[in-house]
């Protein structure tokens, strides 16, 4: 494992085999509505009521008793929240306001911008009166009993309300896992520190926890070694131990320095893959020790993101129930021919606006600047060598 095998699998190859592997799904816990932000439903929600819980009226105007003339009598007034339920006979109408309960007896709401108010009461200009109309039926959204959002529901902030508005207050969710960031490396130093000749701040930590943070995950610690075998060993042991899912970036190429893979064979972690015919990234790993999964990420930031968004967030989605996640692959009108060079599948950074996208110029996988401004990622196949102005491509859309 990790050594100097020139094997590569292909990018398709790696997506299949974590979708295959078995993964841990953490365990399930009861939480507020108010604090499930982002997180996976890890059983179905049932409606405790009708939504909406009475016919409601769904426009401001007037609640009538249909007859065959156009002329009604106002006998009252509802507005939202009144408890009031008159009883109207033919002809008969009141002054309703937007969700207001609809009284049994009226059989339709005429807005307010087609009635004239005249001294007898109203006129209706509209001469087309539908039984029901601008009536939203008692559960027309779900009826109590019913399955109001289903297990694997991801909760956005739509559910949330949805939920909410249902009087629902706690729901069960898969908890998020645990992650560890480990960045490797003699010459990373921390931001706000002189910087001496061959040294670099380190930025995947801070990358990958805002990578991280920004698709909802927050159970994150931050782990910093330089290039020394025993020490990343050591590291290694007790991270995996104390954490669901563990990213490394840097150290895991076959360079004198690199111990990465070295580490990782010694404690017995399972590989899954390792080298991936793609640019930028070749050198990545992924295994499994136990029920922690385990990514060796390259230590160049902008490779290290690409595998990050490409592959680790599958398998965060996965482990956090969310089996249904796929990448947001969509297509989009090439504005320039590009030329590929080699022959690995490529990752390239680029700007997607109006079904149009263009790639960036910095592609290299040390460069962040250009991904500090890039929205998708445009996928380049092994088998393309070129791709035409106007040609549709598959690009993956990044959180933005």
């Amino acid at each position: 494992m990790c050594g100097d095998n020139v094997y590569m699998i292909t990018v398709e190859e790696a997506q299949e085999r974590i979708q295959e592997s078995k993964l841990y799904e953490c365990r399930v816990i009861e939480e507020a509505i108010s604090r499930s932000n982002s997180y996976i439903l890890a059983e179905p929600v049932i409606a405790p009521i009708n939504m909406p819980p009475f016919r409601q009226a769904a426009m401001d105007g007037y609640a009538i008793h249909i007859q065959e003339k156009n002329r009604y009598k106002v006998v009252g007034e509802i507005k939202a929240g009144d408890a009031e339920h008159p009883i109207l006979k033919k002809g008969e109408a009141v002054r309703i306001f937007t969700g207001a309960a609809v009284p049994d007896t009226a059989n339709a709401v005429i807005i307010q911008e087609k009635v004239e108010v005249i001294e007898s009461g109203i006129l209706i200009k509209d001469d087309l009166i539908v039984p029901q109309m601008n009536i939203r039926p008692q559960g027309e959204q779900v009826k109590r009993g019913e399955v109001a959002l289903d297990k694997g529901t991801k909760l956005t902030p739509a559910a949330i309300g949805f939920l909410t508005a249902l009087g629902i207050t706690k729901a069960s969710i898969f908890k998020k896992p645990s992650i560890a960031i480990l960045t490797t490396g003699n010459e990373l130093v921390s931001a706000g520190n002189p910087l001496k000749y061959g040294e670099i701040y380190e930025s995947n930590s801070s990358m990958l926890w805002s990578a991280l943070n920004s698709l909802g995950y927050n159970d994150i610690s931050i782990h910093k070694i330089k290039d020394n075998y025993k020490e990343t060993v050591e590291e290694l042991k007790t991270i995996i131990k104390s954490h669901q899912m563990v990213i490394i970036t840097g150290g895991i190429s076959v360079g004198d320095y690199d111990f990465v893979g070295k580490s990782l064979k010694e404690l017995d972690v399972k590989e899954i893959f390792y080298k991936v015919k793609q640019k930028p990234g070749k050198p990545l790993f992924f295994g499994k020790k136990g029920a922690t999964l385990i990514y060796a990420l390259p230590g160049n930031p902008a490779a290290a993101l690409s595998c990050f968004y490409v592959y680790v967030q599958q398998s965060l989605a996965k482990i956090s129930g969310n089996h249904l996640f796929k990448n947001d692959i969509q297509e989009a009108v090439l504005s320039e021919t590009y030329i590929k060079k080699g022959t690995r599948a490529q990752f390239l950074k680029a700007i997607v606006e109006n079904g149009n996208v263009k790639i960036l110029e910095g592609q290299s996988s040390a460069m962040l600047q250009t991904f500090a401004i890039a929205n998708a990622l445009v996928y380049v196949k092994e088998s393309q060598t070129r791709l035409d102005k106007g040609a549709l491509v598959s690009i993956i859309k990044l959180p933005v």
